[in-house]
């Protein structure tokens, strides 16, 4: 197997392949949270309190990570009997589609309820998509990757979150400086999502002409899959799939809560520029996109597990600190703030690409991984906005998230320290274990 993954055809192609269709679908779900946090809420309830109808919004932004584990039961079962590329292609068009569409939703004044209820459909059909996306995206790198290399081509599909987001942001920037705040309420934000047709014809293209993954050649040649993978999953490998879940909530959890509840908390209750929060949203997103590449890199050298659980200490440890720099208004200090926050992030996700296709067997890695890493993000990416929105409504202070944090953060360290290190793993070992 090893000479066969030395043969792979252009593993260049591979790395863009993976980088480029995970950069379009998390730009799509990330553009949804920013125009939750400015704009959703005044347009689709009207009714609410500011408050409320900013929960509101961010309720329907949860919506996406809820459809998330199944998207990836539905795409880690074919992509586990029929090979990831199919997967990724349609995973991508469901994606795109979707995220399209929702440009087009009226607003609450113009069909009523009938405009809330479209929205949390279309991002129930984002979160199907990008469920099928990241597991397929990652088993695309790390299955043709040398050995010893796992960490570093898992990094191309780990750096799409940092590129998504800083894209969408930077489109949001351009629109808010661009245009008034009347204009950019009633038909700016739409651009971004419009745009996304553009970014979907590029990814498709480019995917149509990779080869499957030839560790998954190989499975098929072997006879490894099984008619149910999720079942086999369960039934084989139970204890990893829960304690991998409860280990990425942290990640989602900082991601989110610095990239959205900050948002929000930092232009709603603070007051601060938009302009201002998203510049320094930006600059953080390019500085995480930098250290995921660095830290998954050096994850194949130091190992997995270890880079993993710093992860989780300093997040703990920076969850007070995140909030009194923001409080400032100070840019600077606003920017090391999320910085920093997203430092962290990177260090637990930039590892986790290589670690979680490591942790589960080919017949049913598709599903192991997709499954973990959209679970976690229910509670982490859906959740936790909404935690630390109630909060900060109930306190009016934001001593209560920090503490969620750091709760977060020690659950995430007792699951890594049960779990074990895989850096020297070989895939095929698995095949016939």
């Amino acid at each position: 197997m090893t000479s066969t993954l030395a043969a792979a055809p252009s593993r260049n192609r591979i790395a863009v392949a993976s980088f480029i269709g995970t950069a379009i679908e998390f730009y799509d779900f990330y553009i949804y949270g920013t125009a939750a946090a400015l704009v959703f809420g005044n347009l689709f309830f009207p009714s609410f309190s500011a408050a409320a109808g900013t929960l509101a919004a961010l309720a329907t932004f949860a919506v996406g990570f809820i459809a998330r584990p199944l998207g990836a039961i539905l795409f880690g079962h074919f992509g586990d009997r029929l090979g990831r590329k199919r997967m990724l292609i349609t995973s991508l068009l469901v994606m795109g589609l979707s995220t399209v569409l929702i440009g087009c939703v009226p607003s609450f004044a113009a069909i009523g309820v009938a405009a809330p209820i479209l929205l949390a459909v279309l991002r129930f059909l984002q979160g199907i998509g990008l469920g099928g996306e990241w597991g397929g995206a990652v088993l695309l790198a790390t299955e043709y990757a040398p050995a010893g290399k796992r960490g570093l081509y898992s990094a191309f599909p780990q750096l799409g979150p940092a590129i998504g987001f800083a894209l969408g942001n930077f489109l949001y920037l351009v629109l808010n400086a661009s245009m008034s705040a009347e204009a950019f309420a009633s038909w700016g934000w739409r651009i971004p999502f419009w745009a996304s047709a553009v970014l979907l014809v590029v990814g498709f293209y480019i995917r149509l002409r990779i080869a499957e993954t030839p560790v998954f050649r190989a499975a098929v040649a072997a006879h490894q899959q099984v008619r149910v993978p999720f079942l086999e999953l369960l039934r084989r490998q139970p204890g990893v799939l829960v304690l991998a879940t409860l280990s990425f909530i942290l990640a989602f959890t900082m991601f989110y809560t610095i990239t959205t509840f900050c948002l929000s908390y930092g232009t709603a209750t603070l007051h601060i520029d938009k302009t201002t929060m998203l510049t320094e949203a930006i600059i953080a997103s390019l500085a995480m996109g930098a250290a995921t590449l660095w830290f998954a890199a050096l994850s194949d050298r130091v190992g997995r597990r270890k880079l993993c659980i710093a992860a989780a200490v300093l997040s703990g440890l920076w969850a007070f600190p995140l909030f009194w720099l923001i409080q400032t208004r100070q840019p600077v200090l606003i920017g090391i703030a999320m910085i920093v926050g997203l430092l962290c992030f990177a260090l637990l996700y930039g590892p986790m690409g290589a670690y979680f296709p490591e942790l589960f067997r080919v017949r049913y890695r598709y599903s192991g991984a997709s499954f973990a890493y959209s679970a976690a993000g229910i509670i982490g990416g859906g959740i936790s906005p909404l935690i630390a929105t109630d909060v900060l409504a109930r306190t009016h202070a934001t001593t209560g998230v920090s503490w969620y944090l750091i709760g977060v953060a020690v659950l995430c360290l007792v699951c890594l320290l049960l779990m074990p290190e895989t850096r020297t793993d070989d895939f095929t070992d698995k095949l016939i274990a």
